[in-house]
This record gives structure tokens, sequence and C-alpha cells, in this order.
């Protein structure tokens, strides 16, 4: 199944990338996506200039979240542990604000939202630490408390912006709609990176499954991993927030269920994960624009209506473990 799925999943993004094209507050006959020529100029404009462009971004944002999600949830060694519930894409968040408020250019958003993420990041696994493992309950609270600290800045910039506060406010509940060429290439550099640098370690990864004394044991220094790792993770989703707002939950239900089906080996996981990611959220956006159309549903709020179920589904079935 671990050599099959990968393969599904690069087809169902063709064919749904495909078929989201048409879609939208303007209708475009399907004729137009095979015979681009034949279309009329603002057609033409909306399939290259738009809707193209916003599902690139939809992929590859996907692939962001679902592989930071892994990750995490290997280095805290916990399913629980999605960025956007403890606390780390709050601070990306908080970032990319600071960025808006002093009109620095679109690169210097994922700049200043990773300098924020990645010093929330190695907060929270300081104070969530305790021995050689992280305390779950910790974890979840210091991420609410981040989360709440930060949110209450960024709350405040929002008021002292004004008129021009809807912008970011529409930018928090997950917004792909300001999706250009320019902005998919510079997510894609730090996608490649991470996604080339989390599969080089793999085999690390996978010693981490069996506890931090075990790893330690086959010659890998655990902490150094951990930071690195984070650091990565923090960087992926600092753009992602950057560039796409708050889209939670997709860390949580992606890995999740992929390892559900191929197992908890990150050889195996992360491949599949990586396009399930993408393939998720594609469909989360396309839904978002067809449901209420020609009214948008934040993609956040569409993510938000499958996690927040399935979130409360692990919290249960390890309640009922402990016991």
């Amino acid at each position: 199944m671990e050599k099959v799925l990968p393969i599904v999943l690069t087809i169902g993004i063709f064919i749904v990338g495909i078929l989201s094209i048409p879609l939208g507050s303007v209708p475009i006959p399907l004729e137009y996506i095979f015979n681009p020529e034949k279309a009329p100029e603002y057609m033409r404009i909306i399939i290259f200039n738009l809707r193209l462009p916003r599902i690139a971004m939809a992929v590859l944002i996907g692939m962001m979240l679902s592989s930071s999600g892994a990750v995490v949830q290997t280095v805290f060694q916990n399913p629980l542990a999605d960025p956007y519930i403890i606390g780390i894409a709050a601070s990306a968040t908080f970032g990319a604000v600071i960025a808006f408020v002093f009109g620095m250019p679109d690169f210097m958003y994922g700049i200043i939202a990773f300098i924020t993420c990645l010093m929330s990041t190695l907060m929270i696994f300081k104070m969530a630490k305790k021995g050689n493992k992280v305390n779950v309950a910790t974890l979840l609270i210091v991420g609410i408390a981040v989360s709440s600290f930060l949110g209450a800045f960024t709350s405040f910039a929002m008021y002292m912006i004004g008129e021009d506060s809807f912008k970011i406010t529409m930018w928090m509940m997950g917004y792909l709609g300001n999706a250009t060429w320019k902005r998919v290439i510079f997510i894609l550099i730090p996608l490649i990176f991470s996604v080339c640098y989390f599969y080089s370690k793999r085999n690390q990864l996978d010693a981490l499954l069996s506890g931090d004394e075990e790893a330690h044991s086959l010659g890998v220094d655990v902490n150094r991993l951990k930071i690195k790792i984070l650091t990565v993770s923090a960087l992926i989703v600092a753009f992602s927030v950057a560039f796409s707002g708050m889209i939670g939950f997709v860390g949580l239900i992606i890995p999740h269920t992929i390892r559900m089906v191929v197992g908890p080996s990150n050889t195996k996981m992360l491949p599949s994960t990586i396009l399930a990611g993408g393939f998720f959220l594609l469909i989360c956006d396309t839904f978002g624009r067809i449901v209420l159309a020609p009214v948008e549903v934040p993609i956040g709020v569409i993510t938000a209506f499958f996690g927040a179920p399935f979130f409360l589904y692990l919290a249960l079935r390890n309640k009922r473990r402990d016991f």
C-alpha cells in the first residue's frame, strides 16, 4: 500500500487541480481549460493569473503543513502535537502582522514570521521538556498560553491599523485568494529545502519513535536533532502562515491518517504525508470556493470543520489509554 499510495495521491492532485480550474465566482467552460487560446482575454487572465497560482499555492501550503505536523509529532512523540495547537503558528502570525504593519515587501513576511516562530518554538520545547521526555499536558498549556499572549498583540496591531484591519481578519481565517506566481516561488524554496532535510533525517526520526534513550544508544544526538528539526519546521510553518494565514489542523489530520495506513516509519510515511497534505488542502480550498459561490468560505474554516472533531477523537482516545 505504501508504494501505491504516493502514485494515487499524485494522480488525485492532478485530477482535482484540473477540475477546480473552471470552478469559482466566474465559471469557465471546460473546453477553455484544454484550449486556452480560444478563451476570451479575461478568462485567460483568470486561468493563468488567478486560478493556477491559487491551486499551486494550496498544494504547496498543504505539503508544508502536513510535513511539519509529521516531524513535530515525532519530535514530541505525541499525535496531538500539531504546530497550530501548540502555539507555533500563532507566533508566525505575530511576525507576519509586524511585517504588514511596517509595510515590508512580501519576502520579509516569511523571514520576520520565521524569526518569531523559531523563538517561540524553542521556548515551547524547553518549557514542555521534563528530563528526556516532553510532558503533553505542559505542552498544550504552554501552547495555549503562547497563542493567547501573542494573539493579544496581533489583535492590538489590527486595532491600530484601522480601516485595513479587514485584510488581516480575512487572512487570519486562512485565505489563498491573494496567490501569485511570485508568492508560489517564495514558498517553493523553503518547501524543497525542508522536505529534502526531513527525508535525509528519516532514519534518525525513526529512531526517536523508540524513545530518546534508545535513539541515543543508536548514536543519535537527540537534543541536537530535535532542535534542528524544530528549526526547519518553524521555517515552513512561518512561510505558510505568512502567505496563507491560519490554516489549522492539516498537520494534525494528515500525518495521523497516513500513519494508520502505512505505519509509523518516516521512510514510508513522509512521502505520502506530504502528497496527502497537498491533496487535502486543494480539496478544501476548492470546496470553499464553490459551496457558497460567489462568496468564498475561508479555507481555515473548512479545515477546522474536519480538524476539530478529529482532535477531540485523538484526545479522547489518548485519555482512554491512560486508564
